[in-house]
């Protein structure tokens, strides 16, 4: 059975992925959808023309993780589509975030993602497609949003990685990195601090943003970036220094 398998999916870009993977591909027969609100899953079901696998779990929970093991053991899927999208982020001065939120920012952005990817390659098809969710925040150290930004590097140079062990196998894996994205994830990012008011211009939407990681995806980029704006600032981290840039961002 070929399936899809979406983390994140209660809300944001997850969510957002789930439709768009149960609208575009046509061969796929089940999407498992994974989450901690299993309440926000099951109302997916009336939203996607493809059955779904509501899987209520806290990947940061070993025995969730267990759980999902036995799952993709039992069924033995043939997996054609990977998208982690599960991550939160904490806007604030690193010393004013909780030393709880700063692990479990680690916890859900680096290694549940990791954990995840891991317990699913062995079933990934020859030809598959796994979507890492990073951001526009890992090509640059983000001040305020110190831990945030580390993770989503993490996840940008672990992707790259990825993709190429798994070109052998025919599997391409690409590191999402949008800029802000109009979606749930502000208003947890923003209850220790407000987002800087440059970046509110360069608000993406969530369908435009999973459209362009589906066709970057498609045509084998290890890389998307949503957008002009976010396509050269990328390539501005690429030939200044960062301390310029950090410089500019401070004005800003």
């Amino acid at each position: 059975m070929k399936i899809a398998i979406v983390t994140g999916a209660s809300s944001g870009m997850g969510r957002e992925m789930a439709k768009q993977i149960g609208d575009r591909f046509g061969g796929i027969r089940e999407i498992w959808v994974i989450a901690r609100r299993g309440e926000r899953l099951r109302e997916l079901e009336s939203q996607i023309p493809v059955p779904l696998r509501i899987l209520p779990l806290d990947l940061t929970e070993r025995e969730d993780l267990e759980r999902l093991e036995q799952e993709l053991r039992r069924e033995q899927p043939k997996v054609y589509i990977l998208a982690n999208a599960a991550g939160f982020g904490k806007i604030a001065p690193a010393e004013q975030v909780p030393l709880e939120d700063e692990a479990g920012m680690i916890d859900v952005n680096c290694r549940a993602l990791c954990a995840v990817t891991h317990l699913v390659l062995p079933y990934m098809a020859e030809g598959g497609r796994i979507l890492q969710f990073a951001s526009a925040a890992a090509f640059l150290p983000q001040p305020g949003f110190a831990v945030y930004a580390a993770t989503k590097s993490f996840v940008l140079s672990y992707s790259r990685a990825l993709n190429g062990e798994l070109k052998p196998r025919g599997i391409c894996v690409t590191a999402v990195c949008p800029g802000p994205v109009d979606t749930e994830f502000f208003q947890v990012a923003e209850t220790g601090g407000a987002m800087p008011a440059y970046k509110r211009y360069f608000m993406a939407r969530p369908e435009k943003v999973a459209a362009q990681a589906m066709r970057d995806s498609m045509m084998g980029k290890a890389v998307s970036v949503y957008g002009l704006s976010m396509k050269g600032f990328f390539l501005l981290t690429k030939v200044l220094p960062h301390s310029l840039l950090l410089k500019i961002l401070e004005q800003l």
